[in-house]
C-alpha cells in the first residue's frame, strides 16, 4: 500500500467548499463571506488552513462564491503560509456536488473535501491511509460520541461501511457527519455539468447502495463556526 505521509507532508489535495452565503450569521455576512470571519483575531479560514497545514496538508483548492474575491485578495497563492492556493468561482450556486463538478479540472484523483465552516483536528494522515487500505469511492470522517450537540445521520456497520445517511430523520443513525471526507474524482461521473447537486442528498445514497462508502470513526469534537453558538464553542476551543 503506498504511505500517505512522506517527509512529514500529506500527498492529498485538500478542497474547501467556501462559498455558503452564511445567512445563519447576518448582518455580519453582508459585508464578508463567512470563511472570513474573525476568530481569535483572524479569519477562520486561517485557522482551518494552519490546521491542514500543521497535519501536513500544503496544496489547497477553495470552491468559492459569494464575495469570494475577498477570499483571494487576502490569501492569494499561500506563498505566507508556505501552502499552494488555487481558487474554482461558482457563478451562481451550485450545491456541493455542482461546486465540485464546476471546479473537476482543478481536482486531483483523491482529495479531501471539508465543509468551510467546520473545525475538525483528527489525525489527517490516518484518515487517507484506511482511504488508500480500503479504495472506496468516498471515506466519511464520522463522529460517535454519547454528547453529541447535534442528532447522528449516519449508519455505520462493524465493518466500516456507511449503510445509511439521514439528515432529517436520526433513528437508527449511529454516528454525525463531521465535515469532512475522502473522496475519489471518479465520483463526479455521476454529476451533470452546470446543475445544482448536493452530494450528501443526490449523491451519498448511490454510493451506499453500492457499498463504495466507509466511515472512518472518531470520538474527537468538530466546531460549526456557522452559528452564533458554534463560533462562540469555536473560539473556546482555540483560546
Amino acid at each position: 500500500m503506498m504511505q500517505p505521509v512522506q517527509n512529514g507532508k500529506i500527498d492529498c489535495q485538500a478542497v474547501i467548499l467556501a462559498g455558503g452565503l452564511g445567512t445563519r450569521m447576518r448582518p455580519v455576512t453582508e459585508a464578508i463571506p463567512k470563511p472570513m470571519i474573525p476568530v481569535r483575531g483572524k479569519p477562520f479560514l486561517q485557522h482551518q488552513l494552519e490546521l491542514l497545514r500543521n497535519h501536513g496538508i500544503e496544496r489547497v483548492l477553495l470552491l468559492v462564491s459569494y464575495l469570494g474575491e475577498q477570499i483571494e485578495q487576502y490569501f492569494q497563492y499561500g506563498d505566507s503560509m508556505s501552502m499552494k492556493i488555487g481558487y474554482s468561482y461558482e457563478s451562481s450556486p451550485l450545491g456541493t456536488g455542482g461546486a465540485l463538478k464546476n471546479a473537476s479540472s482543478k481536482l486531483e484523483e483523491k482529495f479531501l473535501l471539508l465543509n468551510g465552516d467546520t473545525f475538525l483536528d483528527v489525525d489527517y494522515a490516518a484518515v487517507m491511509a484506511d482511504f488508500l487500505r480500503y479504495k472506496p469511492q468516498a471515506l466519511i470522517v464520522a463522529r460517535k460520541s454519547l454528547d453529541m450537540p447535534v442528532p447522528n445521520n449516519l449508519a455505520v456497520s462493524l465493518d466500516g461501511k456507511v449503510t445509511a445517511y439521514q439528515k432529517r430523520n436520526p433513528e437508527n443513525m449511529t454516528c454525525t457527519d463531521a465535515g469532512a471526507i475522502v473522496l475519489s474524482r471518479q465520483v463526479l461521473n455521476e454529476i451533470v455539468p452546470t446543475q445544482v447537486c448536493s452530494l450528501e442528498e443526490q449523491i451519498f445514497p448511490k454510493l451506499i447502495q453500492r457499498g463504495e462508502m466507509r466511515a472512518w470513526v472518531t470520538p474527537e469534537p468538530f466546531f460549526d463556526m456557522g452559528s452564533p453558538a458554534g463560533l462562540k464553542a469555536l473560539s473556546e476551543k482555540l483560546a
